[in-house]
């Protein structure tokens, strides 16, 4: 019973971690790479809504890359 508990409760947070941040970052960072010459690292933003949080992932760009559709 108490470890279901826990496990509900970790399941409903209002932040993340440093640790979870960095790994998100670290895989939008993945991603973006693909599709951006990015600038710094991006920011990350969670705000408590309504129907659960907002997730804002901000970066600044130089430059879009050319992306060619796979085959």
């Amino acid at each position: 019973m108490n470890d279901n508990l826990n496990r509900i409760l970790s399941l409903d947070r209002d932040d993340m971690t440093d640790t979870e941040r960095e790994l998100f970052i670290k895989d939008m960072n993945r991603v973006t790479d693909e599709y951006f010459e990015c600038d710094g690292e991006p920011s990350l933003e969670i705000t408590r809504s309504d129907g659960g949080f907002i997730v804002c992932v901000l970066l600044t760009a130089r430059r879009i890359k050319n992306v060619k559709k796979p085959q």
